[in-house]
């Protein structure tokens, strides 16, 4: 059998190290808004979608979309591509469901794009307040 290369190796420890749960962007929001005194469940398996974030007060759910795994941006993905794509237009195609499925039960759904939270996560503090109707 023929030993994997230090490329094909990088990469699966890369895979190995995504998460659902905990993710970099998720702690930073979650940071973000207990630091502006906003409290909330995390991954509450009872919601459609375990949404990342849910505030039942205000019937309001966060996701927070990882740019690669959910499609923000088309990447040059060099292996396995038919794979990939499959993978990334599924998971558009079921974050569309929840969403929608959510709205329809009377939920606000708030999803934000990893590279949003990384560049400003008090902008998205803002939005979240403002959907709860808060001062």
């Amino acid at each position: 059998m023929k030993s994997p290369t230090a490329t094909n190796e990088a990469v699966r420890k890369t895979m190995q190290g995504n998460t659902k749960r905990d993710t970099s962007i998720e702690l930073v929001l979650r940071s973000a808004l207990w630091k502006r005194g906003v409290r909330f469940r995390k991954n509450v398996k009872s919601i459609l979608g375990t949404p990342d974030i849910a505030i039942k007060k205000y019937h309001l759910v966060v996701f927070c979309d990882g740019d690669f795994w959910h499609g923000k941006e088309v990447h040059n993905i060099k292996s396995h591509k038919s794979f990939w794509d499959q993978k990334i237009k599924r998971n558009q195609e079921r974050d569309l469901e929840y969403t929608i499925r959510l709205r329809d039960e009377g939920w606000t759904v708030l999803r934000f794009w990893e590279s949003e939270i990384k560049e400003d996560a008090e902008k998205c503090v803002d939005i979240i307040i403002k959907a709860m109707g808060v001062n």
